[in-house]
């Protein structure tokens, strides 16, 4: 994993709401040009606590964005919206 991507999507196999997330941060990084990667909180017990039962969670350079659904022009805006 690339240390460049500025989105990470916290998620487990099997999640129905994660298949629609990874669709979803496809579709903003097609328009940003951004990088984003997956953590998975199996096996890990610190993620699993800190978001197992929010899954999945869009982090935005390091900071919990948002969870279960992805807002993407929400997203969009704080991506493309230069930062003071």
């Amino acid at each position: 994993m690339s240390s460049d991507a500025r989105l990470t999507l916290i998620t487990r196999p099997g999640c129905h709401l994660c298949e629609d997330a990874k669709a979803a941060l496809d579709r903003v990084v097609a328009v940003t040009g951004d990088r984003w990667i997956s953590k998975d909180v199996t096996g890990d017990l610190e993620l699993e606590r800190e978001y197992g039962d929010r899954l999945p969670v869009v982090l935005l350079d390091g900071k919990e964005h948002g969870y279960w659904r992805v807002e993407e022009e929400r997203l969009l805006r704080d991506l493309t919206t230069p930062q003071l």
